[in-house]
């Protein structure tokens, strides 16, 4: 599946007929005699294939004069995976958006982020997604207008500012023009007792995802290298502290046969969307496991792994920075070391967090906070010491920038310049912090000892080699490579 799949009409047609929900968020489906678009996997009967127009996002739709469909709600649907494989302008530009980029600093703000004109990133979302980056945003704060209008009691002026409305006005008109329903009408449509307990500040919602998904590396890699005062697993769901654009949060994500459910908890409702988007990126449940599957499946000696637990993510993070200080915390230690490592930091450079549930009590000290640090009191071998300082020094002062718009190829060369930064810290990053698909760890010792057990070849050399039939996957086969061990990533906490 590549760009532009919905210009494919004959496959898109058998998409709709089939009610295939594996390419729901890839394209969306128009119907020009209601005026209504859907999701491929809608339930009600397909309309005729001469009805049928396809568009490449739900913005586009809209830009149309469609409205979105009231059975299978083509907003809610998993986002595109497009957006995770990719490392061009387009991409990254799609990753700050989800990211809440347009509402906070305008589009001037994403050109400046990406380093690209307003013109020439308006141009290119246009040809891609028939939609700029106002009318993205804007069906991005339509739908969690949605999603708060039908999860929580908060009066509808509270929730137009919470979605990044300018005025409550504004949010009327949108709500209807997308919906075809008034903001309350649309709430007076859930069943009694549907809207969220009156818990101020604290949300549940669903968040969906694309069959299958393997839950047990995901959490079970989260919880194992949790960061006491962070992070926690209790009562079957991770737990975390989130530092957020307005305020901080904390979230509890608990794994289901069918979605993630999700309770957050903001100091400022403003945070919502970008909260719900790092918590799916972390859990990377916009990939696309049919195809990752599937091509993995065609090396012999992978295949087994993949048949016997199919659907595996690439456990990821929240926040960048945060995942690059851990990286270099945990070189050449063990897991519980880096763990005692990083609390210790926390202890006494994170800002305290007030966790109505107790547990959780700091977030991740900031980039500039541990830059101001005394390195004497770091306890750690002294060239491990420099290359922590270079780090966060870099980070705080902006020389470095690890964010979702990062360029992979131009992060790896910055990281790789850096004192103490090696191939391994440096695809980790690539990977986990990221999100590159194709990231490989060969000198990993876990891959080479799952390789040399199946059969593959163990030199990092020959196993680059033999992985290069396994690209642009290659971030997925490490997942199934690590499995085969019995350590306690790559399994879910009882």
């Amino acid at each position: 599946m590549q760009n532009g799949m919905h210009t494919d009409t004959e496959r898109c047609v058998r998409a709709v007929q089939s009610k295939d929900a594996r390419f729901d968020g890839w394209f969306f489906t128009a119907v020009l005699t209601t005026r209504i678009y859907c999701r491929p996997s809608c339930p009600v009967v397909p309309p005729k294939p001469e009805n049928m127009t396809f568009y490449p996002s739900a913005a586009a739709c809209q830009q149309a004069g469609f409205r979105a469909c009231k059975r299978c709600r083509p907003d809610t649907s998993p986002g595109s995976p497009q957006w995770n494989q990719r490392a061009d302008l387009v991409a990254r530009a799609m990753r700050l958006i989800g990211d809440g980029i347009v509402d906070r600093e305008g589009v001037p703000g994403l050109a400046t982020r990406l380093g690209y004109s307003t013109r020439q990133i308006e141009r290119q979302l246009l040809a891609e997604l028939g939609a700029g980056p106002l009318a993205l945003a804007r069906a991005q704060r339509a739908q969690t207008a949605r999603l708060l209008i039908e999860t929580t009691p908060l009066p509808m002026a509270e929730i137009a500012f919470a979605a990044g409305f300018s005025s409550i006005r504004t949010f009327n008109d949108t709500v209807r023009e997308v919906f075809a329903l008034s903001p309350s009408e649309l709430r007076a449509r859930l069943p009694k007792g549907r809207t969220g307990a009156a818990t101020p500040g604290v949300l549940s919602l669903r968040l969906p995802f694309r069959a299958p998904l393997n839950p047990d590396n995901l959490f079970g890699h989260l919880a194992a290298t949790a960061v006491p005062g962070v992070e926690e697993w209790r009562d079957g769901a991770y737990r975390r502290t989130l530092r957020l654009p307005y305020g901080h949060g904390i979230v509890a994500l608990t794994p289901q046969p069918d979605h993630i459910a999700c309770r957050l908890t903001l100091s400022d409702l403003r945070d919502l969307p970008v909260a719900i988007s790092r918590c799916r990126r972390m859990l990377d449940l916009d990939a696309d496991p049919v195809a990752v599957d599937d091509q993995l499946r065609t090396d012999p000696l992978l295949a087994p792994l993949v048949d016997k637990a199919p659907g595996r993510r690439v456990p990821r993070t929240v926040d960048e920075a945060e995942f690059a200080v851990r990286a270099v915390l945990g070189q050449q230690v063990s897991t519980a070391a880096a763990r005692t490592h990083a609390a210790r930091l926390v202890t006494a450079h994170g800002e305290p967090v007030d966790d109505p549930e107790g547990g959780l009590t700091h977030l991740f000290p900031s980039s500039e906070a541990l830059a101001a640090l005394d390195p004497e009191t770091l306890a750690m071998p002294r060239t491990r010491r420099t290359t922590f300082t270079t780090l966060v020094r870099q980070l705080a002062d902006g020389t470095l920038h690890l964010g979702v718009e990062s360029d992979w190829e131009e992060a790896r060369a910055r990281l790789l310049s850096l004192p103490g930064f090696g191939p391994w810290t440096v695809d980790v990053i690539a990977m986990r912090a990221l999100g590159d698909p194709d990231a490989f760890l060969p000198t990993d010792l876990g891959i080479r000892r799952a390789a040399q057990e199946l059969g593959l070849p163990s030199n990092p050399a020959a196993l680059t080699a033999r992985a290069a039939a396994w690209r642009p996957w290659r971030a997925y086969a490490v997942q199934y490579l690590w499995a085969t061990d019995s350590h306690p990533i790559n399994f879910l906490p009882v």
